[in-house]
């Protein structure tokens, strides 16, 4: 009998271990037979502990509870309705890297056409409630239907000759947003309109002795509505999963075989529609218009844009409830620090993160 023979003889007539029932089975240790359970990811509670910190450190400051009480409900509005108008804008960078600083004209685009629309259903409205509620949510439609519209052709005549050259995109959008400005002026005017609040949104609720203002509620709720949307459409939908991916890593979603560029088109065109809306929310919280309306609040956008984190929903909701308490706080406890308090807060917050509070680009 050869070697050979003789070895396969004795493993055939070695006992086989027994087996063990897989209920018994003690477990793999992590990296021998099995890998270890992904940790979840944490989410990060503290900038939303520096939102209310400030909102803390400003009573004692205030001094009066319902004085603060007052500012608090004013800056959270003022802050939900800068979030409307730069929503938008931070997923167009996040996902097409535009800088788009011609963002205004959509704000001053939806404003008029407030204007134009409220001013048509007035005498309709009459002194109704329901109907003057009717004229606003009627305004707003509009303006983001006729936003979203310019949008579009602003994207495929302005914005895609210059995807990736960021120095020409700030040119020509600016380039934009002043030839914007100007056709408004051309067709309505370049005086400032008065865009007043209709009788059923105008005072103020008591709270204790806390005064409330009607429309900065009605503000505020439409704000959390667009969060609540957006939120739900970016988590829970597979556009949405495409959008946040789009974000993260623009070349992934393309060797995926999915078309970005028709993302890019829907993400524009909802963020000019967005831009619309706040227009309207900002112009009836001015109780005014003027063609430069959407230059001046561009400074508020980018600094909320910063804060929050380029191409981040919540950053961007945080950083503009912030943006909001601290101009009003500031605004009442001292006045010529509020002309560059959001400026101080952008600098201390990009100190502590520089990526910003909730950073989902490498951008």
């Amino acid at each position: 009998m050869s070697a050979i023979e003789a070895g396969r003889d004795e493993r055939r007539a070695a006992p086989k271990p027994a087996r063990i029932p897989s209920g018994d089975r003690p477990p793999y240790p992590a990296g021998e037979g099995q890998t270890s359970p992904v940790p979840k990811a944490q989410f990060d509670w503290r900038p939303l502990a520096l939102l209310a910190a400030l909102m803390a450190l400003a009573l004692p400051a205030v001094g009066s509870p319902s004085t603060w009480v007052t500012l608090t409900v004013a800056g959270l509005a003022m802050g939900l309705i800068i979030f409307v108008i730069a929503s938008g804008l931070t997923l167009v960078f996040g996902l097409m890297d535009v800088l788009n600083f011609g963002h205004g004209v959509f704000i001053a685009l939806g404003a008029f056409m407030a204007t134009t629309v409220m001013a048509a259903m007035t005498p309709w409205a009459g002194e109704s409630g329901a109907l003057q509620l009717i004229s606003v949510f009627s305004a707003m439609l509009v303006a983001m239907a006729v936003a979203g519209a310019v949008g579009w052709a602003f994207e495929r005549v302005i914005v895609r000759p210059v995807y990736g050259l960021h120095l020409k995109q700030i040119l020509i959008t600016m380039g934009g947003m002043i030839v914007g400005e100007e056709i408004i002026k051309v067709i309505w005017g370049p005086q400032q309109i008065a865009l007043p609040l209709p009788s059923s949104l105008t005072g103020s609720w008591l709270v204790g002795d806390a005064s409330v203002e009607k429309y900065r509620v009605m503000a505020a709720g439409i704000g959390l509505l667009v969060f609540a949307a957006l939120a739900f459409t970016l988590n829970r939908t597979k556009v949405g999963l495409l959008i946040r991916a789009g974000v993260q890593d623009r070349e992934m979603v393309e060797s995926l075989g999915y078309r970005i560029r028709r993302l890019f088109v829907g993400v524009f065109v909802a963020g000019s529609a967005l831009a619309g809306l706040g227009g309207v929310l900002w112009g009836l919280y001015q109780q005014n218009v003027t063609p430069q309306i959407g230059a001046q609040v561009n400074v508020l956008i980018f600094i909320v844009i910063i804060i929050g984190g380029l191409g981040s929903t919540l950053g961007c909701f945080v950083g503009a409830l912030l943006v909001g308490l601290m101009a009003n706080y500031t605004g009442f406890l001292a006045p010529k620090v509020a002309l560059f308090s959001n400026i101080a807060l952008m600098v201390a917050i990009l100190l502590w993160r520089p990526q910003g509070l909730y950073p989902v680009t490498n951008r």
